[in-house]
């Protein structure tokens, strides 16, 4: 097993309001701007040419990326903030219930997130070039805008430089579904409070561009201020991917048909192969599928029904109830883009854990803890494939998708930990880095997810 370096970045709601608290999540904590430093002819990516229907989506830690931290962190500090900022994340997830409105922030911490995977969308006439977070467990899409006070970016939206841009009006019904809107010189605005920060914006819509698509009139918040406990905005936005009502699909639903699919590269990919495809069209024809379930307590998230998890050769023996689809509870699995690292239920992530210790190579090697990764070597190992098997369709991961390796010496990770218990319904989170190199295929009208190996790095 060869050492490859790793620096994974860390990384969400089925409301408004909750779609909005992640993108107050996306935290900016590095430098950012488009090229910063970035001298490589592939490292263009303002000037990515996208085909078709199909986005490439970039690493947002890659080495090309323009939010690449100009001071990187060591590889045991980068593993424990990527760790704290997951765990914060998937506490925020399963903590999400269907009609609660207020969204339950037990401190500032929870709201520390950065994104993980990034596109590149043109919005307005003339098309202004920005780069999304791309988010699967999120309804709506975000943007700083121009004059926004406390924003970190400096590249932002123009409103004033798109002749197709206009404000939402109070009356609009869509200015119904973001949370307590107010009405500002006759437009849908609203301000919202999180602990000792806050955000305000107005409603708004323009033409967007997504790869040769364009799509009118698309609805989006559009920031203009934020306050407060240093929690801000990401410097660039956030496109939802999810199911509710003013996500892309559900806007685009004509053109795309709520159906699109993803290869996510590994950050260190230079050859930018990762995608995003979008629509029924351009999907693969050998896929295999397995039903998407739907949870009315977190109905923008994509559930599927784990029966079962295998560590080489053997089918791990997992307590029924802790993989279990539940609607009354909110408990799965789901599939999502944001969360770095897989989290099962403990007995689930305590059985495979211990059979994949069982069948590391040589069976002396010394296990050693890091942060919240429990099942860390510091020698050359060889290690098992494992298989998470769903009705229809196994996926199959190999060491790549397995391990974090340490630039220098020979500290590696295991990549899977388990899920806070502190929470009352756990979500076990299939996660980005465990996803890479798959094709992932969400169907919502024929209710399916498809999964195919696929070589995207």
């Amino acid at each position: 097993l060869k050492r490859r370096p790793l620096f994974p970045s860390s990384p969400k709601y089925n409301t408004m309001t909750t779609t909005l608290v992640l993108f107050f999540q996306l935290l900016s904590i590095i430098p950012l701007a488009f090229g910063l430093g970035l001298n490589h002819p592939n490292c263009d990516l303002t000037n990515t040419q996208d085909q078709g229907s199909t986005l490439r989506i970039f690493h947002v830690d890659s080495p090309c990326s323009p939010f690449k931290s100009s001071s990187p962190l060591s590889w045991e500090a980068r593993v424990l903030k990527t760790l704290a900022e997951d765990q914060a994340r998937l506490q925020y997830l399963t903590s999400l219930v269907a009609g609660r409105s207020v969204v339950p922030i037990a401190s500032g911490r929870l709201m520390l997130q950065s994104t993980t995977y990034i596109v590149k969308v043109n919005i307005g006439t003339p098309a202004q070039s920005l780069l999304l977070a791309m988010d699967t467990s999120s309804d709506v899409a975000w943007l700083p805008c121009s004059g926004c006070v406390g924003c970190p970016s400096t590249t932002a939206f123009s409103p004033v430089k798109s002749t197709t841009f206009k404000n939402v009006s109070c009356s609009a019904p869509q200015c119904k579904q973001v949370p307590n809107p107010t009405c500002g010189a006759s437009a849908c605005s609203f301000n919202l409070t999180y602990g000792s920060s806050s955000i305000a914006a107005n409603l708004s819509q323009d033409t967007i561009r997504l790869a040769a698509d364009p799509i009118t009139a698309f609805t989006f918040g559009c920031v203009n201020k934020v306050a407060g406990g240093g929690t801000i905005p990401p410097p660039q936005g956030l496109l939802g991917l999810g199911r509710g009502s003013l996500s892309l699909m559900s806007q685009a639903q004509s053109l795309y048909k709520s159906t699109f699919s993803y290869c996510l590269p590994s950050f260190k990919s230079l050859a930018f192969s990762g995608s995003l495809r979008l629509g029924p069209t351009s999907q693969p024809l050998r896929v295999k599928y397995t039903p998407l379930l739907r949870n009315p307590r977190r109905s923008s998230l994509y559930y599927v029904n784990l029966v079962a998890i295998r560590v080489a050769k053997k089918v791990v023996d997992i307590p029924p109830a802790a993989i279990a689809f539940n609607p009354t509870t909110g408990a799965g699995t789901i599939f999502d883009s944001g969360t770095v690292y897989t989290r099962l239920a403990t007995p689930v992530y305590e059985a495979v854990r211990d059979e994949f210790r069982k069948r590391v190579k040589p069976r002396t090697a010394v296990v050693k803890s890091l942060g919240g990764f429990d099942t860390c070597y510091s020698e050359e190992i060889t290690v098992p494939t494992i298989t998470f098997m769903f009705k229809g369709v196994n996926m199959t991961m190999p060491a790549d998708n397995l391990m974090l390796h340490s630039t220098a010496g020979s500290t590696s990770c295991f990549a899977i930990a388990a899920a806070p218990e502190n929470v009352n319904s756990v979500v076990n989170i299939i996660g980005s880095m465990q996803q890479q190199n798959h094709r992932v295929v969400i169907d919502v009208p024929n209710g399916r997810i498809g999964l195919a190996r696929e070589r995207c790095s």
